[in-house]
C-alpha cells in the first residue's frame, strides 16, 4: 500500500517551553505542514508514504528533505526552487492561555509554484491513497488549480481521496473556501473537519453546540456529517470531537459517518503540544481505513493516535502503530514501561 501527500510544509519556529514570544531570546526549530504532519504518521505505521511539495533550493529547503527522509518519507517528488520557505510562530499556551500562531508564509516557494510543474500521472502511479487538506488551495489561485488537477488524476487512477477541511482564515474568505473547496469535494471520498470548519467552509453548523463553553450535542454532528454526505456523496466524514476546559486540558472525542455514526471513547488529555493534532488524527483515520478496519475501530484509532499526539512536542505524532492500539484497547494509565 502507498500513499501520497500534497502541501506546503514550514519552519516551526517556538520559544522554549512555555515563554511568550516577548519572553523569546532563542527559538526552537522544526519542520511540519497539515499533509506532511499525516505523511510522518503513515510512515510511522508502515505505510509508504511520498510528500509532494516545493522548496527553495537552498539549506534551508535541504533541511525540509532531510527531515522528511529522517522518517521515512519518500521524497522523490518534492520540488526544488522558487523564493523562499514559509514560516510560523507558535507561543504554547497553558492552563487559561491560549496558544497563539504566527504565520510568515506570504510569496513561498509552494505558493507560487506553477500548477504544471506536477507529473500527477506518474507521481500516483502505484499508489492507494491521496491526501490534502483545504490549506493547499487557499495558498494561492495556482495551488487551487494544481489541487484540481490531483483530485482529477487520482480519481481517474482510482485512487481513494481525503481531504481534511482545514479552513484558516488568515489565508483566505469563508466565501471563497466555500466556493473553491465546493468545486473540490466530488472528488473526495473521505471528509475530515473540526466542529467549526463545516461551518465556516459550507455553512452547516451543529446544533446545540457552543465550542467556547464546551457543550457538544452528538445529534447535531451527526446531522452535520449527513448534510455534507448529501451534498457531496462522500463515502464517510470523520468529525473530531474537542471540549476545551482550558489551554492545558481538552477532552478529545471523534466521531465517523458512513451512512450510520460511530462514536469514539472520550479522552481526558494533559496537553504538551496542541499543534498537529487534527493531522494526527487523519493520518490514524488513513491508516486504519487503508488497512481495512471498520467504522468502530478506524475512529478508535484515529482518536487514541491524536490522543497520543497531544502529549509529544512540535507537529509530528511520532508514535508505532502499537502503541497506538494499545491506548484503543483501554491501556490508558501511563504507567512505566519496564
Amino acid at each position: 500500500m502507498k500513499a501520497v501527500c500534497f502541501g506546503e510544509i514550514m519552519m516551526r519556529l517556538n520559544p522554549v517551553g512555555y515563554r511568550r514570544f516577548r519572553q523569546a531570546e532563542e527559538f526552537q526549530a522544526s519542520y511540519a505542514g497539515g499533509e506532511a504532519n499525516v505523511a510522518v504518521s503513515l510512515v510511522n505505521y508502515g505505510i509508504e508514504t511520498a510528500y509532494v511539495t516545493k522548496v527553495p533550493a537552498h539549506e534551508i529547503g535541504s533541511c525540509v528533505i532531510d527531515t522528511l527522509r529522517k522518517f521515512g518519507v519518500d521524497t522523490k517528488w518534492v520540488l526544488r526552487g522558487g523564493p523562499r520557505l514559509g514560516i510560523y510562530f507558535v507561543e504554547k499556551g497553558a492552563s487559561q492561555r491560549p496558544s497563539k500562531v504566527i504565520y510568515d508564509r506570504a510569496g513561498s516557494s509552494i505558493a507560487l509554484a506553477e500548477p504544471s510543474e506536477f507529473d500527477w500521472e506518474n507521481i500516483f502511479k502505484g499508489s492507494d491513497w491521496f491526501h490534502f487538506t483545504g490549506i493547499t488551495p487557499a495558498l494561492s489561485e495556482n495551488m487551487a488549480a494544481a489541487c484540481m488537477d490531483a483530485v482529477k488524476e487520482a480519481k481517474r487512477q482510482g485512487l481513494t481521496v481525503s481531504c481534511d477541511l482545514n479552513y484558516r482564515n488568515k489565508l483566505w474568505s469563508k466565501e471563497r473556501a466555500g466556493e473553491v473547496m465546493s468545486s473540490l469535494m466530488p472528488y473526495v471520498d473521505v471528509c475530515i473537519a473540526n466542529e467549526e470548519d463545516a461551518a465556516d467552509v459550507f455553512g452547516i453548523r451543529a446544533e446545540n453546540t457552543d465550542v467556547n463553553s464546551g457543550k457538544l450535542d452528538k445529534e447535531g454532528y451527526v446531522s452535520v456529517a449527513k448534510q455534507l454526505v448529501d451534498r457531496f456523496s462522500f463515502k464517510k466524514v470523520a468529525i473530531t470531537l474537542r471540549t476545551s476546559i482550558s489551554a492545558s486540558v481538552n477532552n478529545w472525542a471523534g466521531m465517523l459517518y458512513d451512512g450510520e455514526p460511530h462514536f469514539s471513547k472520550e479522552y481526558q488529555i494533559q496537553i504538551v503540544d496542541r499543534v498537529g493534532g487534527g493531522d494526527s488524527f487523519g493520518g490514524g483515520l488513513i491508516y486504519s481505513l487503508m488497512n481495512g478496519a471498520d467504522a468502530d475501530e478506524a475512529i478508535e484509532f484515529a482518536v487514541a493516535a491524536s490522543c497520543l499526539k497531544h502529549t509529544i512536542e512540535f507537529d509530528f505524532n511520532l508514535v508505532t502503530a502499537d502503541e497506538v492500539k494499545s491506548l484503543a484497547l483501554g491501556n490508558a494509565s501511563g504507567r512505566v514501561q519496564r
